[in-house]
């Protein structure tokens, strides 16, 4: 016979009344418990009586959390999110697993205000035990369905950082980083990114040796050991996004020599054979400006003058010879070279940056042939240079405010930026012997405080143009452009595009940014 509304409540009566003879009326709570076979106000009455007396009944553990779970899943949602709200209650002792396995495994749910409550439990269980909270969640990561897995991780990346000291203590963040490199052996491009965001806020791995430790988990995923396939836009999207993620890892302690290395040896002698994972993206300005900012955090470099001949021949190609003159003196028009000052930027840089390991590259290292030519290159940009600032400065002269805030005149700015950093780079060059003491900000990058607090007066450059900003941990790459000099002698298009995380990588490669098979080991409680 069927549970009814009047039978609960009297068994509840009873239960309520027991007070310490609890466990001497085990058929009171049978009866609770089999109100979940009952119509809907039965069920709702069962969701929040089951947890009450949950306690006292040890012995019917089991049974009570099998209850529980049978109205989490219940075809009415009233009753679902009722029967969540409670699960925590559930959560004591050696339950505490099972509780995270079973709410992870919730938070497929298509339902908005029931996602939201399996949120709201989840993080009410971290408070209670945080270890073995996670302990549900990462059983789900590793073995459940690809949309639990999927979304147990996305709840990782956003609410472990809201969670306060006390619960993400040393054991715990410890606890993440271990469980973390195992699901690094088989991830997708996106899952990599979200767990980088995990593991980079651990405040145990906020030590040289921990985010030498970071870096080492990303080395490991960008498979620097392999040449790189660039006819194999996955491939190359992996390298993309495993530098992005080393990049703020990077410092005067941890350095980016490994990456540099590779740059040099597979990627920049195959520049013009990349293929993009994104149509929009120039894949070789992204890939520069990516060399660009980590040159300044490399360290002892074991073929270094090798790596800068590659990088000084790359230079070189994008740095046009002055067009021959015709007869009557004049240059043709047919024959003037675009000046790309993006990518020049970016290679002058690294040059830059390198060039300080190994003073004497340009005069020992390179014969009086080649360096003339670099030097007669070097003239015509120059030249070049000078005549594009002066159009910016005219362009710019007396704008203020809002008047910078126009998207012609952003794109000016920065403009202004790149040629005057590549100004400063050449003038180094050009003295005997070539110096490497200036210090420029990149174009893309925020200009620091103490850098400017330093310059006496306000430069034409600076007007409008970045922020103090700090670098977030995670940086995106926003709205990248490409600078050439407007219509006239020195003309070209100015491109913009945006480059975002994708998703995963199509195609697997045995461990680590693997095509995740689909996994689904249906339900595991």
């Amino acid at each position: 016979m069927a549970v009814t509304i009047e039978d609960l409540y009297r068994n509840y009566g009873i239960l309520a009344d027991a007070k310490d003879n609890l466990s001497q009326h085990k058929d009171a709570y049978q009866v609770i418990l089999n109100g979940v076979k009952g119509g809907p106000k039965e069920k709702r009455l069962a969701a929040q009586f089951i947890p009450k007396f949950f306690n006292s009944f040890p012995e019917m553990a089991n049974a009570a959390i099998n209850a529980q779970l049978d109205l989490c899943e219940d075809e009415d949602v009233s009753i679902r999110r009722q029967a969540i709200k409670e699960l925590p209650r559930f959560a004591t002792g050696e339950n505490i697993l099972k509780v995270s396995d079973i709410l992870t495994q919730l938070l497929q749910t298509d339902d908005t205000a029931e996602f939201n409550q399996v949120n709201v439990a989840l993080i009410s269980i971290f408070k209670i035990d945080a270890k073995g909270t996670l302990g549900g969640l990462f059983s789900q990561i590793l073995q459940g369905e690809d949309i639990v897995r999927e979304r147990a991780i996305k709840f990782l990346s956003t609410k472990l950082k809201t969670l306060p000291e006390d619960v993400m203590t040393k054991e715990v963040e410890e606890y993440i980083f271990t469980e973390t490199k195992r699901v690094f052996e088989d991830v997708t491009g996106e899952e990599f990114v979200l767990l980088m965001r995990v593991v980079s806020g651990l405040r145990v791995l906020q030590t040289v040796n921990g985010r030498q430790q970071l870096v080492e988990l990303v080395v490991e995923q960008a498979d620097l050991e392999q040449a790189l396939d660039t006819a194999d836009p996955d491939t190359v999207d992996r390298l993309l996004q495993c530098t992005r993620q080393a990049l703020p890892l990077f410092s005067k302690n941890v350095h980016s020599t490994r990456f540099i290395t590779y740059f040099c040896q597979h990627v920049l002698p195959n520049l013009s054979t990349l293929t993009s994972p994104v149509a929009e993206l120039d894949i070789q300005l992204e890939v520069l400006k990516l060399l660009a900012e980590m040159s300044p955090f490399c360290g002892d470099m074991d073929k270094l003058e090798a790596n800068l001949n590659t990088l000084f021949t790359t230079l070189l190609e994008f740095m046009p010879r002055p067009p021959e003159e015709v007869e009557n003196g004049e240059n043709s028009a047919n024959e003037e070279p675009k000046l790309q000052f993006s990518y020049v930027e970016c290679l002058l840089f690294s040059f830059h940056q390198l060039g300080k390991k190994l003073p004497d590259f340009l005069l020992d290292k390179v014969d009086a042939e080649r360096l003339k030519d670099f030097k007669i290159r070097l003239q015509y940009f120059a030249r070049g240079l000078q005549v594009y600032i002066r159009q910016l400065r005219v362009a710019l002269q007396g704008k203020t405010g809002d008047a910078l805030k126009t998207e012609e005149n952003k794109i000016k700015v920065v403009a202004l930026k790149i040629t005057n950093n590549i100004n400063v780079l050449i003038k180094d060059l050009f003295h005997n012997p070539p110096s490497f003491k200036s210090t420029v900000t990149l174009s893309w990058k925020p200009v620091q405080k103490t850098e400017a607090a330093a310059t006496k007066r306000p430069s034409t450059e600076e007007m409008g143009g970045s922020t103090n900003k700090q670098i977030p941990p995670q940086p995106r790459r926003d709205a990248r452009q490409i600078y050439n000099p407007p219509s006239g002698k020195y003309s070209a298009t100015i491109g913009n595009f945006n480059y975002e995380q994708r998703g995963g990588f199509r195609g697997g490669r045995g461990r680590g940014f693997g095509g995740r098979g689909n996994r689904s080991r249906g339900r595991i409680y």
